[in-house]
């Protein structure tokens, strides 16, 4: 009994035993699983606050290379020829050879099916040679049907192989038309070009202009180019970034606490300057490209005046401000180092307009009006030191009263320009108000006329003032206007200036007293 007692004991303890061992594993093994969780809760962690840093870096990497990019506006293009090669315009490519389909290649004729002759033995068995001959008649047959057969084919494949040929002869030959008509196109262009056509010189200097290679995003690159051949100057209208091109975001920075990324804004100061600075960057690239890429020796003078279009932030209406202007001549501005130059200083002393806050929309006044640039625009002489000799206006013809209008109208404080009679489309002068708020295109008519003036005269006035996009037009006469014409330009912006209205202007503006005797 007290050794089965202590058997039972021993048990027991060795169950004890066991199952607190069963306890320590188990524990130990939530210990170790535990111990997992955590390193790869660690890991996780450590690899999430990489990936956020990761965004981070790819962020302040973008606004680095954006920055960059408008940094090097200017750099970008003094290692690019921006000579328009000629020959590259031209196609010298050579039509492909014609090449046979392989499933229309001539193919061979199968042979006739050998039938193998009797042997001596063969020979002896009664009826064989009949048999052979049968069999030997039977290739024949076939072979000569399988003939008929490949010569039908051979036939559809010659066929459609012909067809192929004329198809590619006449591929090869809408080709070579092209390619002669391209070339002929391009000679002729390069001729108007190196003999200063004016309209050839526009296109030459749009092509080199589109070519340009800027930042995609934020560059519109439009522009609008004159050519004036009598002084060889190339006036360029063109639309520059926005303030909006340059990041708003100086650099971005990842708060672990609140698990964030936060921007941190750029400075308005360094905003500002570093726009200002692109705006000369593109000013000068530009008369570095149209200089450099004269190959027709065809421009003296560039005339750049950079634009803006966009909204007005007081009145929500679009506006367009000019916020630089400058005119260079091609022997002054090659001898400027680009590379080294201080863009502002260097657009300052060719005597630039240049906005000192481009930002903010203050505009400059441009050194020339791009709309006063126009191919009806002609030399208009002076014709009020003339009336001295000749006071009767009637003894003018009627283009030398369209001149002394234009003038007397230049001597009132209007930028004028006279219109060929050829192809004026009803405008006889164009003259501009320079005025910022209440200035404006003006079109001008002047009619040398004994009669009442009607209303169609003052219909076709009203007319050609909205197809110019005026802001007004004045209608000149030397005689009156009939109770039609008056109504008609009641609440309309018309201004009709009788014979009586012409002499008082000419005697005020000008101190010639004139007549107009019928």
């Amino acid at each position: 009994m007290a050794a089965a007692e202590r058997e039972r004991k021993r048990s027991v303890r060795a169950a004890a035993t066991q199952g607190r061992q069963v306890e320590r594993q188990q524990r130990m093994a939530l210990a170790q699983q535990s111990r997992e969780d955590a390193t790869a809760a660690k890991q996780a962690k450590a690899q999430y606050l990489q990936d956020r840093q990761g965004e981070v870096d790819d962020l302040n990497a973008e606004v680095k290379e954006r920055i960059d990019a408008i940094q090097s506006i200017l750099a970008h293009t003094l290692g690019t020829d921006d000579r328009i090669s000629f020959e590259s315009l031209r196609i010298r490519t050579r039509f492909a050879a014609f090449k046979l389909p392989t499933e229309l290649t001539p193919a061979t004729p199968s042979q006739e099916r050998a039938v193998p002759p009797l042997s001596w033995a063969q020979k002896l068995v009664p009826g064989a040679a009949s048999r052979q001959a049968r069999l030997i008649e039977q290739a024949r047959s076939e072979h000569q049907a399988d003939l008929a057969s490949f010569h039908r084919a051979e036939a559809v494949k010659q066929a459609e192989a012909a067809k192929a040929r004329d198809d590619h002869e006449r591929r090869k030959a809408e080709f070579e038309a092209d390619q002669q008509r391209r070339n002929a196109e391009v000679d002729e262009f390069e001729a108007d070009y190196l003999s200063k056509e004016p309209e050839a010189i526009v296109a030459y200097n749009e092509m080199v202009l589109t070519r340009s290679e800027y930042p995609e995003e934020g560059f519109p690159q439009g522009f609008r180019l004159a050519y004036n051949p009598a002084a060889s100057e190339l006036v360029v209208e063109y639309e520059l970034p926005l303030v909006s091109v340059v990041p708003a975001e100086a650099e971005y920075r990842y708060v672990k606490s609140r698990d964030v990324i936060e921007a941190k804004d750029r400075k308005a100061s360094e905003t500002k300057q570093l726009y200002q600075d692109l705006v000369a960057a593109v000013t000068l690239r530009t008369l570095h490209e149209l200089f450099e890429a004269d190959q027709a020796q065809a421009l003296n003078l560039v005339t750049f005046t950079g634009i803006l279009d966009t909204i007005d932030p007081a009145n929500g209406r679009e506006v367009r401000v000019p916020v630089v202007s400058v005119r260079a001549t091609k022997a002054e501005f090659e001898h400027i180092r680009l590379d080294k130059v201080d863009k502002i200083a260097c657009l300052r002393n060719l005597g630039a307009q240049v906005s000192s806050r481009p930002d903010e929309l203050q505009a400059v006044k441009p050194i020339v009006e791009f709309n006063m640039v126009d191919k009806r625009f002609i030399e208009q002489g002076d014709a009020l030191s003339g009336l001295e000799s000749r006071p009767n206006l009637m003894d003018l013809t009627p283009s030398e009263f369209e001149i002394l209008v234009s003038n007397l109208f230049g001597k009132m404080g209007l930028e004028t320009k006279l219109t060929r009679s050829s192809r004026d489309g009803g405008v006889d002068a164009v003259a501009f108000d320079t005025r910022p708020v209440l200035g404006g295109k003006v079109v001008i008519q002047a009619k040398r006329y004994r009669d009442t003036v009607g209303v169609s005269a003052v219909r076709d006035l009203y007319g050609t003032m909205l197809n110019e996009g005026a802001s007004k037009g004045i209608l000149v006469c030397t005689s009156g206007y009939g109770v039609d014409a008056y109504n008609f330009s009641k609440d309309k912006p018309l201004e009709l200036i009788d014979g009586g209205g012409l002499l008082y202007l000419l005697r005020e503006h000008a101190g010639t007293h004139a007549r107009i005797a019928i």
